[in-house]
C-alpha cells in the first residue's frame, strides 16, 4: 500500500489551516451530515474533555465523509473505550510509562537524533529533510523503544513498518469503482492482517522472554493487572508502534516547514536547549497534525456548558485547534516570539481521560531534534517556497512528502 503524495492540489501548510471561530457551544453539521454541537472555546473544551458524561463509545464512523482509519474505528482501541474498560487499559499503559522508565529512555532518544544529524552533515548539501531526518529519527526511536531493532526475530525494517502504518492509519474518501478498488481493499486487509499477526507473535515472544523494551513492560503490566482482552493489547501495541512513528514524523516535518519557511531568523536561536524546549511546545500547540479539526464525542446526559445546554445523546464536536487559538487565552498567536512560554497548558494532546499517552515522546523528540539540528546547521534553509511543498496524505496526519534544504 503506497503513500499518497498530492502535488496537484495547492494545500495550505498546516500552520495556516483555518479553524472555526471561537464561540459559545452551538449546533453545527459535520462533513457526513451528522447534526452536532460544536465546542471551540478553550475553557469549554477543557471542561467537556474531562466530563464523564461525554463518551467516545459507538462513534467509530461518525463525523467524516469518507472511510475512518482502523486505529480510530476499531472498538478494541484505547481511543474508543470509556468507563471501567478504558480505566483498566489506561492503568496498564501508565504502569509501563513510569517517570523512571521515560527518564531512562531519554539518553538514547538524544543519541538517535544526534546520529541522524551527524549522517545529514556528513552527506552534505543539498538534502531532503523528510528522507534524511524527519522519518529516520522517529523510526530509530520507535524500533528501539519497542525492541524491534537489531537482527533478532522481532526486528522490523522501515519499509514494512511504513506499509503497516499506512494501513492502520489510512483515511480514504469514497473508493473508486472497479477492480482497482477491490485490489486496494484486498491489499489494505492483507497489510492489517500481517501487522496483527506480527504483533500477536511479538507479544507471545515477550511473554516468554521479556526484555527492557516497552512491549515487554506492557505485557507484564497487562498480565499483572488481569482483565485486559488480548485483542485490546494487540491493538494497543500496534497502535503505539505505528501512531508514535507517524505522529512524530508529521509533527517534526510540519514544524521544520514553518521554521525554515517563515521564521528563519529564529532558527539559529534553537541551538540553546531552553529556547528549543519552549519553541517545541509552542509549535506542538499551534501546528495541528492533520486537517481534521474536531474530535467527536457523545453526551450521555444533558450538559450545561458555556451558557448552553447540550442535550442527552447529542454528538459533540470538540475543536482542539480553535481552543488552542482562543484569543482570550493565547492573545499572541503563532507568529509571536517563539521563545515565549504558553499562557496555559496546550490541548494539542487532548485532556482528561483520553490525554495522549505518547505526548512525552513527541515533546522529547521535537526538542532534541530542533536543538541538535540547529546547533549543527545554523545556516539551514529551504530551497523551495512553502507554497510548493508536496504533501503525504492518506493517513490521520498530513506531513511534507519532501523538505528540500541546503546550508
Amino acid at each position: 500500500m503506497d503513500s499518497v503524495t498530492d502535488t496537484r492540489t495547492a494545500l495550505p501548510p498546516l500552520h495556516r489551516l483555518p479553524v472555526s471561530p471561537v464561540r459559545p457551544p452551538h449546533p453545527t453539521t459535520l462533513p457526513d451530515g451528522t447534526p452536532a454541537w460544536l465546542v471551540t472555546r478553550y475553557h469549554d473544551v477543557r471542561q467537556v474533555l474531562g466530563d464523564p458524561r461525554v463518551t467516545r463509545a459507538d462513534l467509530h464512523d461518525v463525523g467524516t465523509a469518507g472511510a475512518t482509519a482502523d486505529v480510530a474505528a476499531n472498538p478494541a482501541s484505547l481511543f474508543n473505550q470509556d468507563g471501567p474498560a478504558h480505566r483498566r487499559l489506561r492503568g496498564t499503559v501508565q504502569r509501563a510509562f513510569t517517570p523512571r522508565a521515560i527518564a531512562g529512555w531519554q539518553p538514547w532518544v538524544a543519541a538517535a537524533v544526534q546520529q541522524s544529524v551527524d549522517a545529514l552533515v556528513a552527506a552534505g548539501p543539498p538534502a531532503d529533510l523528510a528522507a534524511a531526518f524527519t522519518r529516520p529519527v522517529p523510526f530509530a526511536v520507535t524500533t528501539r523503544l519497542m525492541g524491534l531493532d537489531g537482527d533478532g526475530p522481532d526486528s522490523l525494517d522501515e519499509e514494512r513498518l511504513h506499509r503497516w502504518t499506512l494501513a492502520l492509519l489510512a483515511q480514504g474518501g469514497e473508493p473508486d469503482a472497479g477492480d482497482a478498488a477491490d485490489s486496494g481493499d484486498a491489499a489494505h486487509a492483507d497489510a492489517l492482517a500481517e501487522y496483527a499477526a506480527f504483533t500477536t507473535g511479538l507479544i507471545e515472544h515477550r511473554r516468554r522472554e521479556p526484555g527492557d523494551d516497552l512491549v515487554s513492560r506492557l505485557v507484564l503490566a497487562a498480565d499483572h493487572d488481569g482483565g485486559i482482552p488480548e485483542e485490546s493489547l494487540v491493538h494497543l501495541v500496534a497502535g503505539l508502534t505505528a501512531s508514535g512513528n507517524e505522529s512524530v514524523a508529521g509533527a517534526l516535518g510540519n514544524a521544520l516547514v514553518y521554521l525554515l519557511g517563515e521564521r528563519a531568523d529564529h532558527w539559529p536561536r534553537l541551538a540553546d536547549p531552553d529556547t528549543a524546549e519552549r519553541t517545541a511546545e509552542r509549535l506542538l500547540h499551534f501546528i495541528p497534525l492533520g486537517d481534521d479539526e474536531a474530535t467527536i464525542r457523545r453526551a450521555t446526559e444533558p450538559i450545561e456548558l458555556g451558557g448552553a445546554v447540550i442535550p442527552a445523546d447529542a454528538v459533540v464536536a470538540i475543536s482542539l485547534g480553535s481552543a488552542n487559538r482562543d484569543p482570550e487565552v493565547y492573545p499572541e498567536g503563532l507568529d509571536a516570539d517563539l521563545d515565549l512560554p504558553l499562557a496555559a497548558p496546550t490541548l494539542a494532546f487532548s485532556a482528561g481521560p483520553h490525554y495522549c499517552i505518547g505526548a512525552w515522546r513527541v515533546r522529547l523528540e521535537m526538542r532534541e531534534s530542533l536543538q541538535r539540528l540547529a546547533a549543527a546547521l545554523p545556516g539551514l534553509r529551504l530551497t523551495t517556497p512553502v507554497a510548493d511543498v508536496a504533501w503525504q496524505l492518506g493517513t490521520t496526519t498530513r506531513s511534507p512528502a519532501r523538505i528540500p534544504v541546503t546550508w
